[in-house]
């Protein structure tokens, strides 16, 4: 076979430094490890808008969701957009998409478990899916164009897994596949097959300096609506975060079937699997739970390449930044095959770079955001936010209106890992913000994105639009 076959496996909320082979000390994910220690492992990827819709739609389409004013949640993707599919299903793959989909703006019980419409399934050549369910023993299935549901038995992620390594043992041979499997897990509810949940109950955890500590911007955090957990849920939190790792270990044992599977049937040689998830979870890092925040256990996911059948190295672990724009180029660069989009794509197909055959990326780092968020009373409405994440630093701008994006936080990632010193006052580094706000700037100019960007460290107004509201905010004349 020329081409390889891809498979990947996507998580829901699954933050980076929950694995083992990103040194935490809790967790059990040996399957994820090795996959890591036989292929090439990213130190320091990020979900560029860390909630579940802007995430996936930026997955599909390879385009920063500012491009669409794409909101964290009640959102439909366009049937025009040019997907992944599209890009497989040109070059003779077999595309085929597993589980959860979460890009036809449904909400609530009575649309969680409908089929998505044809039209609205990004033109993968075969469906196995839903919108979203939040029910992991709840859940159903719709295949392709027919309403008819198929309930899985028993917890969503074995069935999701089980699902995709039948369709790995029945499709045929004769063209290449691009598998996408899509899980819940482990977004909340907190919910495991009972052999996993008693293990994880009575098993004391190692808890990260940040649990529970309202860091030193807290005055700063009220400036958008704060979801801080008050000290008398902290049972209730640590609870949870067992039951977290309890799904992770779950999550694992599958990838674990899954790849004996794909051994049993001889395509391990003529693939290329990733692995990676959409953002992250605080599990009460911050005193916080959800996602949401530009802090990195939102906006820090596991990424990793796995394929030594298909040149892929051993044993890589690379420092530099990655976003969820990446994904799109990369994904289809590991084929062999072009993005081809019709619109510029702002990503970086990272394969040169897992492959060995550049060292770093010409980049100084990455830029995250969060575009708006439609629902009252949740974090961040009428205040989102932009980010700049260089390899050791993180800079952060907030605010809405027409005093636009003012700075907000600026961390030392090496320094302090747990960002609980937000040193964006402090004179020793203005040199450094300077650097990042322009590197901020630069990359809203170069992706088009509008929002208004305050004066900060030397730099003038970016969007004049913005100006022009403050004066005529203030009575000035323009």
């Amino acid at each position: 076979m020329s081409q390889p076959n891809l498979l990947f496996i996507l998580c829901d909320q699954l933050r980076r430094d929950a694995l083992a082979c990103h040194g935490d000390p809790n967790a059990v994910t040996p399957n994820l490890d090795a996959l890591a220690r036989e292929g090439v492992r990213f130190d320091a990827a990020c979900s560029t808008y860390p909630v579940c819709v802007p995430y996936r739609f930026s997955l599909m389409t390879g385009h920063y969701a500012h491009s669409r004013m794409v909101p964290a949640i009640l959102w439909r993707m366009s049937p025009a957009e040019r997907t992944l599919a599209d890009v497989f299903n040109e070059a003779g793959y077999e595309s085929i998409y597993i589980g959860k989909w979460h890009l036809s703006g449904g909400l609530g019980p009575g649309l969680m478990n409908r089929p998505v419409p044809r039209e609205h399934q990004g033109r993968w050549s075969r469906w196995f899916g839903f919108e979203f369910r939040n029910n992991y023993y709840d859940t159903a299935w719709f295949e392709d164009d027919d309403p008819t549901p198929h309930p899985i038995r028993g917890h969503q992620t074995d069935g999701l897994f089980e699902l995709a390594g039948d369709c790995l043992a029945r499709r045929r041979r004769d063209r290449p596949f691009a598998l996408a499997l899509s899980i819940e897990a482990p977004h909340p509810p907190f919910e495991v097959p009972e052999a996993y949940e008693r293990k994880w109950l009575s098993r004391p955890l190692v808890l990260p300096e940040n649990f529970m500590v309202a860091p030193d911007h807290e005055e700063l955090a009220t400036a958008a609506w704060s979801v801080r957990r008050p000290p008398s849920e902290r049972e209730t939190i640590l609870r949870n975060r067992a039951l977290y790792y309890a799904m992770l270990e779950q999550i694992d044992d599958n990838v674990g079937r899954l790849m004996a599977r794909l051994r049993e049937t001889g395509q391990d040689r003529d693939t290329i699997v990733v692995f990676t998830s959409d953002h992250g979870e605080f599990g009460g890092s911050h005193a916080l739970h959800e996602k949401q925040y530009p802090l990195e256990a939102s906006t820090g996911v596991p990424l990793i390449v796995w394929g030594p059948g298909r040149g892929i190295p051993a044993g890589r672990v690379l420092r530099d930044p990655t976003c969820t724009e990446d994904l799109f180029p990369t994904l289809l660069g590991l084929c062999g095959l072009p993005a081809g989009s019709r619109e510029p794509l702002h990503g970086v197909d990272l394969t040169p770079l897992v492959r060995g055959e550049t060292a770093a990326l010409d980049r100084p780092g990455v830029m995250l955001e969060f575009v708006a968020e439609l629902r009252p009373g949740v974090v961040f409405h009428q205040c989102p936010w932009r980010a700049f994440r260089s390899r050791r630093y993180k800079y952060v701008v907030l605010g809405g209106g027409a005093e636009g994006l003012k700075p907000w936080q600026f961390f030392d990632l090496e320094t302090d890992p747990g960002e609980l010193h937000n040193r964006v006052n402090d004179p020793a580094c203005t040199d450094l913000l300077r650097d990042h706000h322009g590197w901020l700037r630069e990359r809203m100019v170069a992706t088009g994105d509008d929002a208004p960007l305050a004066p900060a460290f030397g730099h003038d107004w970016l969007n004049r639009w913005a100006d022009v509201a403050l004066k005529a905010h203030k009575g000035e004349k323009f």
